[in-house]
């Protein structure tokens, strides 16, 4: 989780990340990795335990955006779940992406218009749109697919999955990494220490029936993660 504190007398913000406590259960040290330290662990901002959650606080430089990971004990890495973003990295994985603009305040007025402009999308409908709708009960529903077969997911994520209409290989592959993340999030606390980071990777070869290929990869994998 992210918070961000703008400052009035420097183009700063002051930014607070969280990390839920299970999502680094075991660790020893845990520090925020990205842009603004070179990915560096020697230079790493350390996080500390606060109640529940492993917090650290930087001021960094507006008008641009970072990427950055949290990792444990120089070994494992999380990602983080309310990210304004998430971006490929060149090791299969997703880095998240933090967005600090030069004028916040700009953007709160951009938001607000596009919400004011909303209800005349309402008065935009025509008559076809009734046609359409009779027209998609002739489509048949596509064949629920094995989730569990995707390293990381078991029965219970895969019915969190199933209930948000994530029901075959080829809807998980399209599914964003935001997404998932968001279903696991809204599970509970047990479920968001999960990281889905490879399970979209896994679902397109599971889709494209290429079994030796999702065996190798899974093979490289530990609980689903890289």
């Amino acid at each position: 989780m992210l918070k961000k504190q703008y400052l009035k007398n420097k183009p700063a913000c002051k930014v607070t990340f969280t990390l839920p406590k299970e999502a680094a259960a075991g660790a020893s040290e845990v520090k925020v990795l990205g842009d603004f330290n070179d990915w560096s662990w020697e230079n790493g901002a350390p996080m500390k335990v606060v109640k529940n959650e492993y917090t650290a606080t930087l001021e960094l430089e507006t008008g641009r955006s970072y990427q950055f990971r949290y990792t444990m004990d120089q070994g494992r890495w999380e990602n983080d779940y309310q990210a304004d973003g998430y971006v490929p990295n060149e090791f299969g994985g997703d880095n998240s992406v933090l967005t600090l603009d030069a004028s916040p305040a700009s953007e709160k007025k951009a938001t607000s218009a596009k919400k004011a402009a909303a209800p005349k999308k309402a008065a935009a409908k025509t008559t076809k749109a009734p046609a359409k709708k009779a027209a998609a009960p002739k489509k048949a529903a596509p064949a629920a697919d094995d989730l569990k077969k995707i390293e990381g997911i078991g029965p219970k994520i895969e019915k969190l999955f199933n209930e948000a209409g994530i029901t075959t290989f080829d809807a998980l592959a399209k599914a964003t990494k935001k997404t998932l993340a968001d279903i696991l999030a809204a599970a509970g606390p047990r479920f968001k220490m999960h990281d889905p980071t490879t399970w979209t990777q896994q679902a397109k070869l599971a889709a494209k029936g290429e079994w030796d290929k999702l065996a190798k990869l899974q093979d490289e994998l530990k609980g689903g993660r890289k």
